[in-house]
């Protein structure tokens, strides 16, 4: 008898978190009803109301608990460390590369409506996405001790911008398999910090060979 355990059922509210972030990221927040959120997980729009107050409360939990998720995900793999710092930030990158291929509307909504949360939780939403950015800068520095940290921050900025870039390489049937597309952007996250770091060694090589720099 096989021991592998069969994957936990969703919620009903996660259910309907997801099939929210589907049709906001499709048709943006505006041109999607309540209605067409319940027929999308078999309950009508009115049934909606007694796991989320409206369309604004799904739109907060999605964004804020993404924040939260990627943030404690990043957390828990410096936690465990590894064999080396390299090692470290390796699983940072597979961890948001799972994010960037499993939640590409997440990424949509991210970038789309933001905007709309109230003041509090665009707040919310921003804290931790510094606590996270930092996390990252923090381990590509014991990795690349060489670029300055301003450097290394917007590296780390970059980087995100490269992973967070699936939603817009067309239909997945376009891309290579899911492993050779993990496998593509592990690659091009690290040569994007070994860049970084081989310019500023360029950077430091030039002004020592400069009298009085």
């Amino acid at each position: 008898m096989s021991n592998a355990q069969a994957p936990a059922p969703i919620s009903r509210r996660e259910q309907i978190l997801r099939e929210a972030a589907r049709l906001f990221a499709e048709r943006g927040f505006h041109g999607v009803g309540v209605d067409e959120i319940g027929a999308a997980v078999g309950i009508s729009g009115p049934g909606l109301y007694r796991h989320f107050a409206g369309k604004d409360a799904m739109l907060a939990e999605l964004l804020v608990g993404i924040s939260e998720r990627l943030l404690a995900g990043g957390r828990m793999r410096v936690a465990e460390g590894g064999e080396s710092p390299e090692a470290v930030l390796c699983a940072l990158i597979d961890g948001h590369i799972d994010f960037a291929l499993d939640d590409r509307p997440l990424i949509t909504l991210h970038d789309r409506e933001l905007d709309r949360l109230r003041e509090a939780d665009r707040k919310r939403v921003r804290q931790l996405q510094r606590q996270y950015v930092e996390l990252w800068v923090e381990v590509v520095r014991q990795v690349h001790p060489g670029p300055s940290e301003s450097r290394a921050r917007a590296a780390v900025h970059a980087v995100f911008g490269l992973l967070n870039s699936t939603p817009h390489l067309g239909r997945p049937g376009a891309l290579p398999g899911r492993t050779e597309m993990a496998e593509l952007l592990h690659g091009l996250a690290l040569g994007a910090f070994g860049a970084v770091a081989q310019e500023s060694a360029a950077d430091g090589s030039m002004a020592a060979a400069v009298p009085g720099a």
